[in-house]
């Protein structure tokens, strides 16, 4: 990463529509403790697109967003580049987020990007 802290390479879009993060649904699962990844191959080589989801089962509001503002932030910082072009990422956040370091997180969300156990 440079010195002014931003990513280098592509910045991958956002998903913002409910139709979106469904049909990312019936794509491959990667599964592990933090966060559930669910990746869903387009078919074109347009940039990656990105969408955090993270239920009620994991806390109130305040803690709802800490963990999507984790895991959104280690994308930013870290696993942007690790993304194929043409793909979605639902990224299901769970409570065990907020108790790991930041590397760690960092680390363990590049492997489920790169689709490595």
């Amino acid at each position: 990463m440079p010195a002014t802290g931003k990513p280098k390479g592509q910045v991958p879009g956002r998903l913002l529509k409910r139709a979106d993060f469904l049909a990312v649904r019936g794509g491959e699962k990667r599964r592990g403790r933090l966060f559930l990844v669910e990746v869903l191959d387009r078919g074109d080589d347009s940039a990656p697109r990105v969408g955090y989801t993270v239920t009620k089962k994991v806390g109130n509001a305040v803690m709802r967003n800490r963990v999507r503002r984790r895991l959104r932030e280690a994308v930013r910082t870290h696993a942007a580049n690790d993304m194929a072009p043409g793909n979605d990422y639902v990224i299901v956040g769970r409570e065990d987020v907020l108790a790991v370091p930041f590397g760690q997180l960092k680390a363990e969300l590049s492997r489920r990007l790169r689709g490595t156990r």
